[in-house]
């Protein structure tokens, strides 16, 4: 099978399509994967440096505050269906795959036209514009979230759950004793998205410090660009910063409590652990999908939901005791957090792939 993979930005979007590059690598040994992202975001450094081909275009996201600087991005956007078109031809894929990011709105639409299968995943519970304006094109459209299927036509849309959440199965644990906790006490994880977050900065470093008289420990992942931010502070005994970890699903696996942003693979992957969760969407995003997101979680009883202008040292402790000292409360955000999570969704990407390229 030879497949075209677009996706870009953020890891809630290159993350997922790995997973499902890995599976299709995993059942076809044979198999020829190209990667199509943007020039100057995350992917062209962790897609090459995982061995795949990769091929990166120049396109920018849409402004909605200033409409005149669309202009080049429009001119930006028409160049790069020429370039995919001339990629796609040389490349002769059986099917090309969109897995988020505006980057995903030439190559696939590119490919529509040239008579080429396609497939797009959704990963969070509001679309974004560029899957809104693929729908019209694309074979088969799999969501990670039942509140999605309203948006798309329901004939070619399938209910999968994010890859994330199948492929976070396999992966062991890593014990919290290893980053320097101890193996008695409780471990609250915070992580605000991949990338950290100016607010959310300013405010844990109000917070940290009302961890000290806690029997719990606190582990923070500050994102890279924010850690010297913390380097004033003095940290409690039970507190420990780290700007970055690639062993974050498997502390996760060890951890009682994730206080984290709302994004669609943070939500695949705690719900794939069954882990219960404190969510504090981010309000900066497009249709503010990230409250959408939280907000699927929490009527089923998975998580609470902390919004960013609500959220102080007092809010959030308070949150955290209430879930830690209630056994009864703690369980079932525990249930309701494994219930969510869908364990084969992979598998069903995967057999989606299968009925569209026919094999």
């Amino acid at each position: 099978m030879r497949v075209i993979v677009a996706a870009g930005g953020t890891g809630g979007h290159i993350y997922p399509a790995l997973s499902i590059i890995e599976r299709i690598k995993e059942k076809d040994k044979h198999s020829k994967i190209l990667y199509i992202g943007t020039t100057d975001r995350m992917e062209k450094d962790i897609v090459p440096a995982r061995g795949i081909d990769f091929i990166g275009l120049e396109i920018k996201g849409l402004n909605r505050k200033n409409i005149f600087s669309n202009f080049s991005v429009l001119q930006k956007f028409f160049k790069a269906i020429q370039k995919s078109k001339k990629i796609i031809k040389d490349f002769e894929p059986d099917i090309v795959i969109g897995v988020g990011g505006y980057i995903t709105a030439p190559v696939l639409y590119a490919a529509h036209q040239l008579g080429v299968k396609t497939m797009i995943h959704e990963q969070n519970s509001i679309p974004g514009l560029s899957n809104k304006f693929l729908a019209h094109f694309v074979d088969t459209i799999c969501v990670s979230l039942p509140g999605s299927i309203e948006y798309f036509p329901k004939k070619k849309t399938v209910y999968t759950g994010n890859p994330r959440s199948e492929e976070i199965l396999t992966i062991k644990k890593v014990s919290k004793v290893k980053f320097g906790f101890s193996a008695s006490k409780k471990l609250i994880l915070v992580v605000m998205g991949s990338l950290g977050s100016t607010t959310m900065t300013k405010k844990l470093k109000d917070t940290i410090k009302y961890f000290g008289d806690k029997n719990y420990q606190v582990l923070v992942i500050t994102g890279k660009a924010y850690f010297d931010d913390y380097k004033e502070i003095n940290l409690p005994k039970n507190v420990i910063l780290l700007p970055f970890t690639e062993e974050l699903i498997q502390i996760m696996k060890d951890a009682d409590l994730m206080v984290s942003r709302a994004g669609a693979s943070t939500i695949s992957e705690i719900t794939g652990i069954g882990l219960p969760s404190i969510l504090v969407p981010s309000p900066y995003v497009t249709h503010n999908h990230q409250y959408m997101n939280a907000k699927e979680l929490e009527d089923a009883g998975a998580c609470q939901i902390l919004e960013e202008k609500d959220f102080s040292p007092e809010t959030l402790c308070q949150k955290i005791d209430t879930i830690l000292s209630d056994d009864k409360l703690y369980i079932s955000m525990q249930k309701a957090s494994q219930s969510f999570g869908i364990k084969d969704s992979l598998t069903k990407i995967y057999e989606e792939i299968l009925k569209l390229v026919g094999e």
